[in-house]
């Protein structure tokens, strides 16, 4: 545990949180949060993650300008049901990206759980992607991922993380209760 895990922790949770209430700046605040987290699972070998956070990144700059152009007249973040075949599509993609990062993972690392980190580093991009979208059923695919995560972290030593992805977990269910309030059909 160090004091930038606990930083990146805390504005972790203070993006989620706003995420959950359509807030703009949810997207500059996990910015930073993403930048941190890179660092500390660089340090902790945890390759796939830190290569997720600049994803993570990226999709996060993605995420703001999408959101800035969803808005409602009111400035209320618009949000929306994903179009037929789209969540298939994606969730094979994710299925995918899991096997050619695991391959990876297991052939030029010395990842501990390449599984598992490639699994979830692939479906925390289709989430990220579909949170950026404002699609509610990234609240769904959140709250699945980040149960796995919890664990994940606790086998890697990183507990106040655990402990955040486990507060995620109950941030994605309030999210998706908020969210399923003022879903445009």
């Amino acid at each position: 545990m160090s004091a930038l895990e606990l930083i990146a922790a805390f504005l972790s949770a203070v993006g989620v949180w706003l995420t959950g209430r359509r807030h703009l700046l949810c997207w500059p605040v996990s910015l930073v949060a993403s930048l941190l987290y890179g660092w500390v699972f660089l340090t902790a070998r945890l390759y796939a993650d830190m290569c997720l956070q600049g994803l993570f990144c990226l999709f996060l700059l993605y995420g703001w300008r999408q959101w800035a152009r969803g808005q409602h007249d009111d400035g209320a973040i618009r949000v929306l049901r994903p179009p037929p075949g789209r969540l298939g599509r994606d969730m094979l993609a994710g299925g995918l990206g899991t096997v050619g990062f695991y391959i990876v993972l297991v052939r030029w690392t010395d990842d501990p759980a390449p599984f598992f980190d490639a699994l979830l580093s692939c479906y925390s991009i289709v989430g990220q992607f579909w949170a950026a979208r404002r699609y509610i059923a990234s609240w769904f695919l959140w709250m699945g991922v980040d149960a796995l995560y919890t664990g994940l972290f606790v086998m890697r030593g990183l507990y106040p993380t655990a402990l955040l992805y486990a507060a995620f977990v109950a941030l994605a269910a309030n999210g998706f209760r908020l969210w399923r309030r003022s879903i445009s059909h």
